[in-house]
């Protein structure tokens, strides 16, 4: 256990967690840069400039093909002079002119002889033709080898299609694509220059320890000053959690946020105001029963002192006396079965074993019990109940004892009358179980909190019972889920309701 003890203080904050989880993130990103950066800038820009010009290849095949198709010649060699369509020519220049994406190109349209049939020099300087190359006097770094342009119109020609890399001695680089036309009359060749991407990926890469640095520092002081925010509120809480710890149970955790901590602080607000609560109630309990049995147990004591110093052989005083001693002692054992029995509903030990049964049937039973009370005290209970079944789904010794003690409590504020009545009648909802007697009733200020653990209102003080009958029905109420309460007037008497629920469809 030390060890565990040890490891938990050890173990990084979350403050340090976060900051943690921000760097590894940052990490990964310029990892991530620099593989984009190093190895895949280069094959994707190479790509994209392929495509591009596939693509316009593709078009100028397709114009040489619409040409054709409408009867006219795109070129003929009139006794070695090259002839050219000049609507066709011009047809090329406008669709050339159209492609914003490929700015600088070379064109080479070639015939079957492979001889240059058109050429378009939007590139300087373009390797397909040496006609720009012959004005570089005196510049050495680039070269022209006619024989492989003459390859690639034949390989195109025998192909259909072809795709090569041009280099010059000065290290440029040039890509060109070829086609074919669909009769193969005409072989046609796009080429552009390819941008120095390999050196700018090694600029970046020379680059990447600076902005390793400078995101790491941004990072950290960003992480730094995230955490102080977000974990304010669990520090709060963690101060304010200490404090009840200490028994400080009027703590109030402040949170302005509207996120799930400041749900939680919420929460744990709620939390002490009710462990403040059932503090005090608790601290009421112990007082009231406290109270309670040092009455009686004075009470016993004194008299089994009268009885064995003074009474002695005086019969009728002696039984008195005894008596007394008896009914305290039954009083002590009532107080202790009303305690026990609240523990053990309240804490789930007496489970609630809910069957189908009568409810009309169970309050018949109940009400016969009191058939002698009230004869003996004059008083009258009345039973309202319809003639057809009310079948409820609950725990039927658990709903008896409720009556019984709602029953004692109408009992013990009976009005001048006598009366108090049983009523169960069917509702929306199941059905509604009231027991209404003619009182003095309760004040407003008690209703609130009639159903507490031994609470009793100014009108109970000094009466006998103790005040946990309907704590013990609340229990009962709550473990089946029925909704219950208490309507009352002053001088008019008290109504106590609860709802049960109907037994659940059979499938």
């Amino acid at each position: 256990m030390p060890r565990l003890k040890k490891a938990r203080r050890s173990a990084p904050g979350i403050r340090a967690q976060l900051m943690l989880f921000l760097a590894f993130i940052c990490l990964l990103l310029l990892v991530l840069y620099w593989f984009l950066s190093t190895q895949l800038l280069e094959p994707l820009y190479n790509r994209r400039i392929e495509n591009q010009l596939s693509s316009q290849a593709d078009e100028i095949v397709a114009l040489i093909q619409q040409t054709q198709d409408e009867g006219d010649i795109i070129s003929s060699w009139n006794f070695g002079v090259l002839v050219v369509n000049s609507d066709f020519r011009t047809k090329l220049y406008e669709s050339l002119s159209a492609n914003t994406q490929l700015t600088n190109f070379c064109v080479d349209i070639s015939d079957s002889t492979l001889r240059s049939v058109i050429t378009i020099e939007n590139l300087y300087p373009c390797l397909l033709h040496n006609s720009t190359l012959s004005s570089l006097s005196g510049d050495s770094s680039f070269s022209w080898d006619k024989s492989t342009v003459i390859e690639m119109r034949r390989v195109c020609r025998v192909s259909g299609d072809c795709l090569q890399i041009l280099n010059t001695s000065g290290g440029s680089s040039q890509v060109v694509v070829g086609r074919m036309s669909q009769d193969g009359s005409y072989s046609v060749l796009v080429s552009t220059s390819l941008v120095h991407v390999a050196e700018a990926g090694q600029v970046l890469s020379d680059m990447l320890p600076l902005i390793a640095i400078l995101v790491f520092a941004f990072a950290l002081a960003a992480a730094w000053l995230f955490s102080q925010w977000f974990t304010r509120p669990l520090r709060d809480l963690s101060a304010a959690a200490r404090r009840v710890a200490g028994g400080d149970y009027s703590v109030h955790v402040e949170s302005f946020r509207r996120d799930e901590l400041g749900t939680l602080a919420e929460d744990f607000n709620h939390m002490a105001k009710e462990v403040q609560r059932a503090a005090q109630m608790q601290r009421d309990l112990l007082a009231n029963v406290s109270h309670d049995l040092r009455t009686p147990l004075t009470l016993i004591k004194g008299y089994a002192e009268t009885v064995r110093d003074i009474t002695g052989d005086d019969k009728a005083h002696r039984d008195e006396q005894l008596n007394i001693i008896v009914d305290e002692t039954d009083r002590l054992t009532a107080l202790v079965s009303s305690v026990m029995e609240l523990s053990k509903v309240t804490s789930g030990a007496d489970k609630c074993e809910k069957v189908r049964f009568d409810m009309g049937q169970l309050c018949d039973e109940v009400s016969e019990r009191y058939e002698a009370v009230c004869a003996q005290n004059g008083w009258t209970l009345k039973l309202e109940i319809p003639d057809q079944p009310l079948d409820v789904y609950a725990d039927p010794s658990m709903i008896e004892r409720a009556l019984h003690n709602l029953l004692g409590n109408a009992m013990h504020h009976i009005g001048a009358d006598g009366v108090f009545v049983l009523r169960a009648q069917p509702c929306d909802e199941g059905v509604r179980v009231e027991v209404e007697d003619h009182g003095p009733g309760i004040s407003a200020e008690d209703l609130p909190y009639i159903f507490e653990r031994y609470y009793r209102s100014r009108s109970d003080a000094g009466k006998a019972g103790t005040g946990l009958g309907l704590s013990i029905t609340k229990a009962i109420f709550q473990q089946h889920g029925f909704r219950f309460g208490v309507q009352s007037t002053l001088g008019k008497g008290s109504t106590f309701w609860f709802i049960m629920k109907p037994p659940p469809a059979e499938t």
